[in-house]
């Protein structure tokens, strides 16, 4: 049986999915699985197609220390006990740069060009380049597809991607990239099975989660994003400031005397919902503590939830539907009532009871906006682009070692 690995490794968990190559090119969701707790308290679960469990592991933290050891729990796993060797692995790599604008085979010198991307997504790139490196040593023959985050983006008009600040260095890379694309392109193609009368209009897409993020879609197209040059910008995420004036960072360098690596460190790790509330990162511990600093982090992520939605509308030129996906979009009844009473203006009623039961369409009938909650599928999405790559590899230069 012909099967893809997908990927997605971070700094403490490798998740992983097995997907076998049905029929006519079609995928079955196999196995998911993560190894969590690298480094700490390591731990392999997975589960099949069904939920049934199929493990559920505890590790010494000497066994562990980083991902590549994970990854060599998982593959041994997979390997042994349930006799699957993929015929590829598909990765999520968040940030592909100006160099790459849909997914690409990977070797040596696309990881070399990867890494120039770290100091960009800190908390991402160098975890998602780990498990590469990893089996392009052990397992060179492999094919591995890097499946890039910035990618469905790339459809911008150059003026939605320019800062206002001298073209050398746009031309060196410093732009507006946009982020969650995976996200993004999973739900641009499940819309005409959803909604096909709105499918091609005007759609903005809520992708609320620990990261969080915006998209507008024009006929199924982004053309533009609340994030940019990295995953910081845009809307207040678990530990992630989101929208900050430049001068904020200038007065923690100049007048707090922090380093540009703690400056680094705290708007990656200590801002958003976890900085304002000084509580937690987690929307769910937020939205049921009386605290006013949660509730203030809670009403804060509503408000400008609401106020990009405001701008991404304006860059559309109107509106057609609104989608809530990820996390917090997709499971928060109460957090997406709050997000539409924000929208109101622009002509969303919500229907109570759909969105408590968590309904596909969540907005009454007689909505000038349709509101929809449809879950996200990255993984799928990487293995279908991994799968494509695969099909339509030359012969001549097609490698077939799998995992064994």
């Amino acid at each position: 049986m012909d099967t893809i690995l997908v990927v997605n490794a971070g700094s403490s968990s490798v998740k992983f999915q097995i997907f076998s190559v049905e029929g006519e090119g079609k995928l079955r969701r196999m196995i998911k699985g993560q190894m969590d707790g690298i480094g700490s308290r390591p731990r392999l679960r997975a589960s099949g197609a069904d939920s049934d469990p199929l493990a559920d592991r505890a590790y010494p933290i000497e066994s562990v220390p980083d991902v590549p050891a994970a990854m060599g729990i998982a593959g041994g796993w997979l390997r042994d006990e349930l006799r699957i060797s993929p015929m590829a692995v598909g990765h999520r790599v968040v940030h592909g740069g100006p160099d790459y604008d849909r997914p690409v085979l990977i070797d040596h010198g696309v990881v070399a060009r990867l890494e120039r991307f770290v100091a960009l997504a800190p908390l991402h790139q160098p975890h998602n380049l780990a498990p590469i490196r990893s089996l392009l040593a052990n397992f060179p023959a492999l094919p591995q597809v890097a499946c890039f985050d910035t990618a469905f983006h790339r459809t911008h008009d150059a003026v939605a991607d320019y800062y206002a600040i001298p073209y050398q260095l746009h031309a060196e890379g410093v732009r507006r990239y946009g982020f969650h694309g995976l996200s993004y392109e999973y739900v641009a193609k499940t819309l005409p099975q959803v909604a096909p009368e709105i499918a091609k209009g005007r759609v903005i897409v809520a992708h609320l989660g620990s990261g969080a993020s915006m998209c507008a879609l024009k006929g199924g197209r982004s053309i533009e994003s609340t994030m940019g040059f990295t995953a910081l910008d845009g809307l207040p995420m678990g530990t992630r400031p989101g929208q900050i004036d430049p001068g904020v960072v200038l007065y923690l360098l100049t007048e707090k005397g922090m380093s540009a690596s703690n400056v680094q460190n705290f708007l990656y790790r200590d801002c958003g919902l976890k900085g304002l509330s000084g509580i937690s990162n987690d929307m769910r511990e937020l939205e049921t503590s009386e605290d006013p600093n949660a509730k203030l982090a809670v009403e804060y992520f509503v408000y400008r939830v609401g106020l990009n939605a405001g701008m991404l509308a304006a860059a559309l030129q109107g509106l057609d539907a609104f989608v809530f996906t990820a996390g917090i979009g997709e499971n928060s009844v109460r957090i997406r009532a709050r997000i539409a009473d924000h929208l109101g203006w622009l002509g969303v009623t919500l229907d109570e009871a759909e969105n408590s039961r968590h309904a596909r369409l969540i907005s009454r009938s007689d909505s000038r906006i349709p509101v929809y909650v449809i879950p996200t599928d990255e993984e799928l999405m990487i293995a279908q682009h991994t799968l494509s790559l695969l099909v339509n590899m030359p012969s001549s230069g097609a490698r077939h070692e799998r995992v064994s």
